[in-house]
């Protein structure tokens, strides 16, 4: 099973500021994106649900310090990336 990223205007905005701040970390940022759609379970992504003011939002690690979080829709086979950065940035 496949899911399908969507791509808010908001979204795609800030991942564009995170890339032009962290250009070497393209490839492993479109690697994780490549991941979320074939398997957000892949362990590699360290898949795991939020709480406090982020409840309803889950989050996958591009590498140790980077992050995206997003919203998953398990039912409807939907994945809304919602923020991506740093540690402080998206929590």
């Amino acid at each position: 099973m496949t899911f399908q990223l969507i791509f808010t205007a908001q979204y795609e905005k800030r991942a564009a500021l995170f890339l032009k701040r962290h250009p070497e970390l393209e490839k492993q940022y479109l690697k994780t994106l490549q991941l979320l759609e074939m398997n957000p379970h892949h362990p590699s992504l360290r898949l795991h649900a939020l709480s406090g003011r982020l409840q309803g939002l889950h989050s996958v690690s591009i590498n140790i310090s980077y992050r995206i979080t997003l919203e998953l829709l398990i039912h409807d086979e939907e994945i809304i990336p919602v923020n991506v950065g740093d540690h402080e940035a998206v929590y």
